[in-house]
């Protein structure tokens, strides 16, 4: 377990507790691009309702992005970038292994231009230990260390690690509708 995830809930008697305390069910240590962990925590479809269905959303595969008003909330650690240079780095067996992590997101990444990718969301985002690289269109880079937080709407972009250290950064995708 890499990432604690704590659900609460109330029980029959309207009284709080505790329904899970533990890894997500979906969290995954990646084999073929060595320290990069996806954890998706906890996704919506819609609009949540209460009281809590008793229901663990990530006890079934699907997708992480959501429709508008959906959401999804996520903690990834990003390896350093010569992870991927390393010449026994393989794309071939890593690309498969990011789609079974990251279903719905790992389909928007362009294939020419490797880690860059637009997704249909507002994203909130906070960097909880290490530095990242955010590049967006035309090369631009905003570096950003632990306790700054962003605010995506719908941009294309892509992560970046240049340090020697591992990044993680937790997110709420939530789904966005268009004007």
């Amino acid at each position: 377990m890499t990432f604690r995830r704590v659900v609460t809930a109330k029980n029959a008697a309207g009284k709080s507790v505790v329904v899970s305390d533990g890894a997500s069910p979906r969290e995954m240590v990646l084999k073929h691009t060595p320290g990069f962990i996806s954890a998706p925590i906890w996704t919506t479809a819609g609009v949540p309702s209460l009281p809590h269905d008793g229901k663990d959303p990530m006890a079934s595969d699907g997708t992480l992005l959501q429709p508008a008003g959906g959401s999804t909330f996520l903690i990834v650690t990003f390896p350093p970038d010569a992870v991927m240079m390393s010449p026994d780095f393989r794309p071939d067996l890593a690309g498969p292994e990011h789609a079974a992590a990251a279903p719905g997101i790992a389909e928007t990444f362009e294939m020419d231009n490797p880690g860059m990718h637009t997704t249909p969301t507002v994203d909130y985002g906070i960097v909880l230990s290490g530095k990242i690289t955010l590049e967006l269109d035309d090369g631009l880079t905003v570096n950003l260390s632990a306790g700054d937080s962003l605010v995506q709407h719908g941009v294309r972009h892509a992560w970046r690690n240049p340090n020697s250290e591992p990044a993680t950064v937790a997110f709420v995708l939530i789904g966005a509708g268009t004007r």
